[in-house]
């Protein structure tokens, strides 16, 4: 129960962080954070019981950089839609390319991966779009990410959560 996931939010409402109920209580006892919403059951104590907290709300505005989406091949997927982005053929198999390829100094970055499909990679191999003649179908960007993408991992079985985070089924931030 110590343990239970606990929605930490900034003072002006915004989602910072997801902690442990431990880490809750220590920031409320110490009159950093109010508790907004509890859970179900408490921990029980020698004189008495502490409701478990489920929200909490720091008491002074955190400031902070905004998250970066992390580089991974599920979330350059996810950002194109499991689509090649060359022939624009659907596919859960699909394959990372590198539009400027890596031995020709091209980057391993947001604006330089493409999902494609193995035809597709195969017949580009080694050189650019252009070389290939072949054209992309929309040029890859670095994905904008809300302050939702911090929490979204734990907002599983957390009903509690939502009318702290307005929109939340959709927080992806891939426009």
């Amino acid at each position: 129960m110590i343990n239970s996931a606990v929605l930490v939010l900034n003072q002006n409402y915004e989602p910072l962080n997801v902690c442990n109920a431990r880490r809750a209580y220590v920031l409320v006892d110490r009159g950093k954070a109010e508790v907004l919403e509890h859970g179900e059951g408490g921990i029980r104590t020698p004189r008495f019981v502490l409701s478990l907290p489920s929200v909490i709300r720091m008491i002074y505005m955190i400031k902070r950089p905004r998250p970066k989406m992390r580089l991974s091949r599920r979330e350059v997927f996810n950002r194109d839609r499991y689509t090649c982005q060359y022939c624009g053929r659907q596919t859960r198999e699909l394959t990372l390319d590198h539009i400027i390829p890596r031995h020709r100094g091209g980057s391993h970055e947001w604006e330089n991966l493409v999902s494609a499909c193995k035809t597709c990679n195969h017949r580009k191999a080694g050189r650019t779009p252009h070389e290939a003649r072949m054209r992309l179908l929309r040029d890859p960007f670095a994905p904008r990410v809300t302050s939702y993408y911090v929490v979204y991992r734990h907002l599983d079985g957390q009903d509690g959560w939502r009318k702290f985070l307005p929109g939340w089924e959709q927080p992806d931030g891939y426009g």
